[in-house]
């Protein structure tokens, strides 16, 4: 048995069945030991858009998310969605081809120091030494990915190991990987569940790991037992999320703010009293010390208790230990801002020309018509009016790192992990023409999804940037072709294509879309507008 074949053992024992890959020299030796585990490779087009396709495994499974790409370019050229899957909380395992450690020093093919390039992107990087290691080491990996906050984790695999004979009577395995828990004390449990009874309007503030998507049954249970609103903040629009409507409002009304697993930063305003009622008591539950320390620093005596445990866990916890409370005013007050979206700028006009509006009211019919519906929004300006207007039980968006260009992969690992999910993915034009290719792997992949692409032939973030800050003649660089055919270029790459120019074309061709057994491109020509603001 070769290292290679380590691997794939340790990958089986964990439940993997499915990785996502760019294939490349040194992970050769994992290809073919990948056929004896019965580990199904999906090959992608470039090496983010396999990271970016474990993240949603991650997302909508629940499981490990693995990509593996090869060395040093390999490596480097993944970097930003490692960035995106870490602040989106996604455990994932990046494993990535080596130069042999028997050529350490010498100047080796794609010879690169990759510890020193991820580590401060990972939860931990490091690189396999021994061969009869492997196992403990991806095992310990894939441990460490799942528990606390979860989060990537790279593992380095020198080409000799790979294809180094081990010795099976020196073998270091480990238990099935398991996430380690760490529960909430029960005095710490008890003191705030106190706390939360005693207040009139309390907030309970989420981060991305129990997001209505990934904790829908959880969120429910607590909400209702602690008679206290949750409110996941995912986000890099922070405070101005054009999905939580008027939430601004109300949490200026909370006389208390409890913080689970949900990070005192810039999406809080840095917990400054202006989006905060200054008298509001914040409580802070953190898996990682780092962060009890940050909100110490920037709350000061605004802090009034803090501990250190899991957010899921700390939320049962509450859940069990809370009283009898009736706040269903309060509730419906929080519920109310949140769902309302009347717009502070004008609405479409009546004209024949496809925007934002229009599209997502044709795309909501689509949700809304599914058996299991999935959202996925991405993009700057168009991306928000998608989380806006768009619902879905499942949802996936491009997150707190604020990196576009992962919808078309996003949509491909949903398809592979719901097969008989209604997906759809909406995106600028922009974000259209960062991984356009992965139209060929969906199409290869047999992926199922619609691609909706809102084209208004620039990238609109920026535009409206520069019509705020510096005036409509001062206009440069941020425009795209107006001839640019998103839908064709699908068409050519094995997935299907339709091209919308008119409102009154939006229905007919999202419900043919919806008909198809294959991944369908809809460019949109549509009137560009800034994002929504309510």
């Amino acid at each position: 048995m070769l290292g290679a074949h380590r691997v794939t053992d340790a990958l089986q024992r964990a439940g993997v069945k499915t990785i996502f890959s760019l294939s490349g020299n040194q992970i050769m030796p994992i290809y073919d030991a990948c056929i004896d585990a019965n580990i199904r490779i999906v090959h992608v087009r470039h090496e983010a858009a396999a990271v970016y396709m474990a993240d949603a495994w991650a997302q909508l499974t629940g499981q490990i998310g693995v990509a593996l790409v090869t060395a040093a370019p390999g490596i480097t050229n993944c970097l930003s969605p490692v960035f995106s899957a870490r602040l989106a909380e996604s455990p994932i395992l990046l494993l990535s081809g080596d130069s042999p450690i028997s050529q350490d020093g010498m100047g080796a093919f794609q010879e690169l120091d990759q510890i020193g390039v991820t580590e401060k992107l990972v939860k931990k990087s490091l690189r396999l030494s021994r061969s009869e290691e492997i196992d403990q080491d991806i095992t310990s990996a894939i441990t460490l990915a799942l528990s606390g906050r979860p989060g990537p984790v790279h593992i380095a695999m020198p080409f000799d190991l790979l294809q180094e004979k081990v010795d099976i009577g020196k073998v270091k395995r480990r238990q099935k990987p398991c996430r380690v828990v760490q529960s909430l004390l029960q005095a710490d449990a008890q003191e705030i569940t106190a706390r939360i009874s005693r207040a009139e309007r309390p907030l309970v503030l989420l981060g991305p790991m129990n997001n209505a998507s990934r904790s829908p049954d959880l969120r429910k249970q607590v909400s209702e037992r602690l008679q206290a609103p949750l409110i996941c903040m995912e986000s890099p629009r922070g405070l101005k999320d054009p999905s939580l409507g008027h939430f601004p409002e109300v949490l200026k009304k909370a006389d208390l703010i409890v913080l689970v697993g949900k990070t005192l930063d810039f999406t809080l305003g840095f917990g400054r009293p202006a989006g905060m009622s200054p008298d509001a008591e914040i409580i802070v539950i953190d898996p990682d010390e780092t962060m009890i320390e940050r909100a110490r620093n920037l709350l000061g005596t605004r802090l009034y208790k803090h501990a250190v445990a899991d957010s899921d866990e700390t939320l049962r916890s509450l859940a069990d230990l809370a009283s009898s409370q009736n706040r269903q005013a309060w509730l419906d007050e929080v519920d109310r801002a949140i769902s309302n979206r009347t717009l502070k700028s004008s609405p479409e006009d009546n004209s024949d020309n496809p925007g934002p509006e229009s599209i997502c009211q044709a795309v909501q019919k689509i949700l809304n018509d599914a058996a299991d519906p999935i959202l996925i929004c991405d993009g700057g300006e168009f991306g928000q009016w998608a989380q806006a207007l768009c619902q879905a039980p499942t949802r996936i968006i491009n997150g707190l790192s604020g990196a576009i260009g992962g919808a078309l992969c996003y949509a491909v690992a949903a398809s592979i992990a719901r097969p008989e999910a209604t997906i759809v993915a909406m995106m600028g034009d922009g974000t259209a023409g960062f991984h356009s290719t992965e139209f060929e792997t969906a199409a290869r992949e047999k992926a199922r999804f619609i691609a909706v692409v809102g084209n208004d032939s620039r990238w609109n973030a920026e535009y409206m940037i520069q019509m705020r800050e510096y005036g409509s003649d001062r206009l440069y660089g941020c425009t795209l072709s107006e001839e640019a055919r998103y839908d064709q270029l699908a068409s050519a790459l094995g997935a299907q294509g339709a091209f919308v120019e008119r409102v009154d074309q939006l229905d007919e061709i999202f419900d043919s879309a919806a008909g198809n057994r294959s991944a369908t491109c809809i460019n949109i020509r549509m009137e560009g507008k800034a994002a929504p603001v309510f």
